[in-house]
């Protein structure tokens, strides 16, 4: 069993001291990184007033993007188990002959 790691993670000039797997460190960083660097882009587009409308407004992109990965995957999952439904229609056309 692999020993936690203590880490602190700075988002929106606020430092937090977490504990995390070895295998999470990497990703909680670039996370943190990702998210300091749309702050500062929403900082500089948008006239806001204070670090919590910010940050509810990188919750909803980094949400929206993961709901528009899951549609998409499901398209895509829709799409081949069509494909392969026809596949196996045809084929089984084929044996019949």
């Amino acid at each position: 069993m692999s020993e936690k790691l203590k880490i602190k993670i700075s988002i929106a000039d606020r430092v937090y001291p977490l504990t995390v797997d070895p295998s999470q460190e990497e990703g909680l960083r670039s996370a943190s990184k990702k998210i300091d660097a749309m702050i500062k882009q929403f900082e500089q587009n948008y006239a806001v007033r204070d670090k919590q409308d910010v940050l509810a407004m990188c919750a909803l992109q980094f949400a929206s993007q993961v709901e528009q990965k899951q549609i998409d995957k499901s398209t895509i999952e829709e799409t081949a188990r069509l494909k392969l439904e026809k596949l196996n229609e045809l084929l089984g056309e084929y044996l019949d002959q």
